[in-house]
């Protein structure tokens, strides 16, 4: 019997892949030919699609007449995840090697359409640039007392977690894994990083629960990861250390980590946040990060595990008063001395930039300064700093920048994340998956990116509109395109400008407040005064993080004449008379953008407004509702960022608007 494909409850939103997405295929023949887990998989979304819409689905080697897909499990050359795809003689054929390849091998003739089976093509090779495409869940099984039951959600609940237990009805979690899989992601962390006493349970005599995760994940080619705590063996063992090199504590690691692929074969391995924001890590015994990761890299290897060490380490009890501390520098300054010495199984997970996603930050020098040490560059789905999912602000032309950023001439980030791509998830438990129904496009993109790097990301918005919407009409395209494609910019032109960051209201992170993190041990980042604004990170005067760069990037970041002006402020500190490449100054630019954001968001309101009734009733209002705040939000930003600038500076407005 082929595997059920899951039926969400009554109003629950189905994303991408809908049933009509399924229309092309489920009208036609199609035989199959494979077994294993992915292959029932393939098995029943191609009889699922037959039944609706009046095709034939046969399995074997059966040769009685013409077919118009066939799906194959063949060619052992392709890996467990690549396929081809060639159409010939009235026939499109999909091959793979293994079953997940077959299962990504169906949804991309899903995302063809009736294209799949027009004219004829060469045969197609396909497999994904990145072994690991993951994505990481910050979800607490306990509802935590500040940041409730996830951790920068903005989705509602956990998909896994309720009132301290797993979920009883895994369903949508099923359905999660069938929208991971059509975008090509196939790993999970089922918890937060930051990691409480509940959640340690997991490791050890909750274990069970994660397995039950992994059970409904698992045919959808999606495999298992936990967070756990550094300290789980005093936690959990009440041993009186955990420090790596203690024979003791390798032992209730070995042990702990045998139960876990007992309940697990296929877990994927640890996440592990150590020495950070206050969790515990290997700095307490005097030992380096290379030490915690290896004691855990051993663990795991005779199980094919990995442990991913997040590089996200830095002082946040700084002075304020102290300009020699930069945050920026921490993530370089911890881990380039200790290139080399991870083990092959030990993945270092580098956020993007060297701060903390913001709207715009320069690429990490670390990715480019570790070249024998495996990395996986990590993005953030969920929009902790830009909207929050209040607020439009497709982040693929952003992340593109990244991933096809050269910090030398032989590679690109994304050819050096050989460790994987893994982002911080988006979505929960609210009807729309991501609370706001067009943020669901950062999740497709991610997993779209994390399989081919150098795509397009304006082909794959398209891919995902195409898919969301298979019936939509020229019109509801266009306008889907026209509210999404710029929306990065429009964010970044009414919040923070040139590379600045932050400005966020402390703690929540949702709206303005320039100087809200100026004084805190967290970090300083604008540095506003009357005279100028930004961070002098230059050799010559400042903190030297533009030293952390190779040439020709450390070059083009020392100096103010050279250095882009989109991240001018992150590097230099400069008057407000100060001239862009633009030929504008500082602090036109600054009044110019904040104007023009707010004029963007109210044009990609009215463009939201005009498609009501080529969207379903629900979907439209909840975005029409959202664009409400985000429009409402968006002017706030103007005349706090702008007032707060024409008060410092003293310079008005040349085009004499309104400041308050």
């Amino acid at each position: 019997m082929p595997l059920p494909v899951p039926v969400l409850p009554e109003g629950v939103d189905p994303a991408w892949l809908p049933p009509a997405a399924f229309r092309a295929v489920g009208s036609r023949r199609t035989l199959i030919r494979g077994s294993g887990p992915p292959a029932e998989t393939v098995h029943g979304e191609v009889a699922e699609a037959c039944r609706r819409f009046g095709g034939r689905v046969v399995r074997g080697a059966v040769s009685d007449g013409t077919y118009d897909l066939v799906l194959d499990l063949g060619d052992d050359r392709l890996g467990e995840e690549g396929f081809t795809c060639a159409r010939e003689g009235g026939t499109t054929a999909v091959t793979a090697s293994g079953g997940r390849g077959l299962l990504y091998g169906l949804f991309h003739v899903v995302r063809l359409g009736e294209a799949a089976f027009t004219g004829a093509w060469a045969r197609e090779t396909h497999r994904p640039a990145l072994a690991l495409r993951m994505l990481d869940h910050w979800d607490n099984v306990a509802v935590h007392p500040v940041m409730g039951q996830v951790e920068r959600g903005y989705a509602g609940g956990s998909l896994f977690w309720e009132d301290g237990r797993a979920r009883g009805d895994l369903e949508r979690v099923r359905a999660y894994g069938r929208l991971l899989a059509a975008c090509g992601v196939n790993a999970v962390a089922v918890n937060n990083v930051n990691v409480h006493e509940t959640e340690a349970h997991l490791l050890t005599d909750r274990i069970g629960e994660v397995a039950a995760i992994a059970d409904v994940l698992r045919p959808y080619g999606v495999r298992t990861h936990l967070s756990v705590s550094f300290a789980a063996p005093v936690v959990l063992g009440g041993l009186p250390t955990a420090d790596p090199l203690d024979e003791a504590v390798r032992g209730w690691w070995a042990t702990a980590t045998r139960r876990v692929y007992e309940a697990i074969p296929d877990f994927g391995g640890y996440v592990v946040k150590a020495d950070s924001e206050g969790q515990p890590g290997p700095f307490a015994y005097g030992r380096t990060h290379a030490d915690g990761a290896n004691m855990l890299a051993a663990v795991l290897e005779p199980y094919g595990g990995t442990v991913h060490w997040r590089a996200f380490v830095y002082d946040h009890r700084q002075d304020w008063r102290d300009r020699t501390t930069d945050r920026a520098r921490a993530a370089y300054d911890h881990f380039v001395p200790l290139d080399g010495e991870f083990a092959p199984n030990a993945v270092l997970q580098v956020k993007h930039g060297p701060m903390d996603f913001q709207v715009r930050e320069p690429v990490s020098p670390l990715i480019g300064a570790m070249p024998r040490t495996r990395l996986a560059v990590e993005l953030q789905v969920t929009q902790e700093y830009t909207g929050q999912q209040r607020h439009v602000c497709w982040l693929g032309p952003m992340w593109s920048e990244v991933l096809r950023f050269r910090h030398g001439p032989e590679s690109s980030v994304g050819e050096r994340a050989r460790g994987g791509l893994v982002a911080v998830s988006n979505a929960g438990d609210d009807p729309f998956w991501t609370g706001h129904p067009l943020a669901q496009a950062n999740l497709y993109t991610f997993g779209r990116l994390a399989w081919q790097p150098d795509a397009e990301p304006r082909e794959v918005l398209d891919e995902w509109i195409g898919l969301t919407f298979p019936e939509a009409s020229e019109r509801l395209s266009d306008g889907l395109r026209a509210v999404l494609a710029g929306s990065w910019r429009t964010y970044e032109k009414y919040t923070a400008p040139l590379g600045v960051g932050w400005m966020v209201q402390p703690g929540h992170h949702y709206g303005p407040s320039v100087d809200g993190y100026e004084y805190s041990p967290w970090g300083t980042y604008h540095f506003a005064d009357r005279d100028g604004i930004g961070v002098d990170r230059s050799v010559a005067s400042g903190t030297g993080y533009a030293g952390q760069y190779a040439k020709p990037w450390a070059e083009l970041y020392e100096s103010p004449d050279t250095c882009p002006d989109e991240l001018l402020l992150f590097f230099h500190h400069v008057p407000y008379g100060h001239p862009l490449k633009s030929g504008k100054t500082v602090i036109q630019h600054i009044y110019d953008t904040h104007f023009e954001g707010v004029e963007e968001v109210e044009e990609a309101r009215e463009v939201w407004a005009r498609l009501a009734g080529l969207v379903d009733p629900a979907r439209h209002a909840r975005v029409a509702e959202r664009y409400k705040e985000q429009l409402r939000s968006a002017r706030e930003w103007r005349d706090q960022i702008n007032s707060y600038f024409f008060r410092k500076s003293g310079m008005p407005d040349e085009r004499g608007r309104r400041i308050y």
